[in-house]
């Protein structure tokens, strides 16, 4: 069983560890985390607002988490390459900080502390490859990427999503508009919109600094950009993307206009995402003809799941359609298979 090194153990770091205590796909041996109460760190893992309470609880000890079947070392290193992961034997470490810093020293951090590869749990440049399941997972070559990405809960939905509609009809242009929850670095009260993945700046879009209790705000989104680099024959130029961050707390959707290359119809739409289900390999589409509502969908494992209540085809050539996507959970589910795949890639080598 592969061992894990964590680095950052905010909302997705600790979805990553929930998720894996029933997947039981690795062990984790190490985490680093900026927090330096490891009371608090437990205490955040054993009790959280959306997903209920663990029922074996973590507490601390000494410099250990500890529960009736784990013992994780515990670290509080600012940077990633400065983390012993050596000492626990670890073979990758995901890294969920979202600091751009340990994205650039992650190279030097597989040399350092011989390790396998470094997993990143969002969507920067510079890594060696991004990899969503359903979309581009066969480009992977083990000899060249070491640091992966693992991009980001939007394009772990959008990407398979405009994968079948690419091969299979063609898209020649088209709009999205994602709905994202708030995230931790957002305000309660009017105030700066402070960097995530820089620390210490301000980020550029004022209007993110607002309080996300009430308001619905609109920004730029990265989604787009981050699908771009796993569908082949999907460009930037293609597609245009704009993103609404909404007063909720989990569970993202995208509302998707295309403009087909081929005459299509409604039926057609549905046989080939019914298909998909069917035959895929990891929970990454799932078809609903329910009228549900956001929260319905809190805690699915899928990638995406196509409401299919609003598939629509207009003049046989533009396509509507709307996904949802639990933003933390669904994308957590496949950080975990993706890090399976590349186990699995690698004992291919052997």
């Amino acid at each position: 069983m592969l061992r894990i090194g964590m680095n950052g153990f905010g909302r997705i770091g600790r979805a990553i560890f929930r998720n894996n205590l029933a997947k039981d796909a690795f062990k984790v041996v190490s985490i680093n985390d900026i927090n330096p109460d490891i009371s608090n760190i437990a205490y955040q893992l054993n009790y959280d607002t959306l997903y209920g309470q663990l029922d074996d609880k973590y507490y601390a000890v000494n410099d250990h988490l500890c529960n009736n079947q784990d013992k994780i070392k515990i670290y509080n290193q600012p940077h990633v390459d400065t983390v012993p992961w050596e000492n626990e034997q670890a073979d990758i470490i995901i890294d969920a900080s979202g600091v751009l810093d340990n994205v650039l020293r992650a190279p030097q951090t597989l040399v350092k502390h011989n390790l396998k590869k470094v997993m990143i749990t969002h969507s920067p440049d510079e890594v060696d490859f991004s990899m969503v399941l359903g979309a581009n997972e066969t480009e992977l070559d083990l000899t060249r990427h070491h640091v992966i990405s693992t991009s980001i809960c939007d394009a772990t939905a959008l990407g398979p999503v405009l994968k079948i509609i690419h091969e299979n009809i063609g898209i020649r242009n088209g709009y999205i508009t994602t709905l994202h929850p708030w995230l931790n670095y957002q305000n309660l009260m009017d105030g700066p919109a402070s960097s995530w993945s820089v620390p210490g700046t301000i980020y550029h879009h004022y209007a993110l600094g607002r309080s996300v209790i009430g308001n619905m705000i609109p920004k730029p989104t990265s989604a787009i950009a981050a699908t771009c680099k796993v569908v082949d024959g999907v460009t930037e130029g293609m597609i245009g993307s704009f993103s609404y961050r909404t007063p909720t707390a989990i569970v993202g959707s995208a509302d998707i206009t295309l403009n087909l290359k081929q005459f299509s119809s409604k039926e057609q739409i549905l046989s080939l995402f019914v298909a998909a289900e069917k035959k895929q390999r990891w929970k990454i589409i799932r078809n609903n003809f329910v009228p549900l509502a956001s929260l319905d969908y809190k805690s699915s494992d899928s990638s995406a799941i196509v409401d299919h209540r609003w598939t629509e085809v207009l003049g046989d050539d533009m396509l509507k359609l709307v996904l949802w996507y639990d933003n933390e959970w669904g994308y957590s589910a496949r950080v975990i298979d993706q890090i399976l795949y590349v186990e699995e890639k690698m004992k291919e080598q052997l």
